[in-house]
């Protein structure tokens, strides 16, 4: 396995073989090589471009959903969270330690369609003791790609 490979991968994967090769100091084959076993292996799981949503306007909102479950016999957190990740409009489910075990993204089209997702669709799995929604208002870095274009609050605070 090739960390310096996944590393660059994982800033652009957009770069081609050829410019993949010539960073690692090696030929086009074994990368390509390389990038087909991670494949294989399951290690590269896809490749997906860092949207700024926020720009189309779409009214679309992300919500972050703190779950507590109660575990199940012989199966854990693994069955709950399987089944959370199958809604369409989940984008993605950690297993968290601390106050809450799992940490749910959402996207919808509105705040109440993401609130009634959460009221008719998650609060209702058996397995779900409580549900905490905090909705996004503002990316501003996703997958350690910047999103604000230098767009900062700049008020900050006065000392005299």
């Amino acid at each position: 396995m090739n960390i310096k490979l996944l590393k660059l991968l994982s800033k652009n994967a957009r770069y081609s073989v050829s410019e993949l090769a010539t960073m690692l100091g090696t030929d086009e084959n074994t990368v390509q090589a390389e990038i087909n076993e991670m494949k294989k292996n399951g290690l590269i799981r896809g490749y997906k471009a860092v949207i700024d949503w926020e720009k189309l306007d779409t009214g679309a909102v992300s919500a972050i959903i703190e779950l507590k479950v109660s575990p199940q016999a012989d199966h854990g957190f693994e069955e709950i969270a399987k089944r959370v990740m199958m809604y369409s409009e989940v984008e993605s489910v950690y297993l968290m330690s601390g106050g809450y075990d799992l940490c749910v993204t959402v996207r919808g089209k509105s705040f109440q369609q993401v609130a009634m997702f959460v009221a008719k669709e998650l609060s209702t799995i058996d397995a779900v003791n409580s549900t905490a929604t905090h909705f996004i208002l503002r990316r501003y870095k996703e997958l350690d790609v910047v999103l604000c274009d230098g767009d900062y609050d700049d008020r900050g605070s006065i000392s005299l």
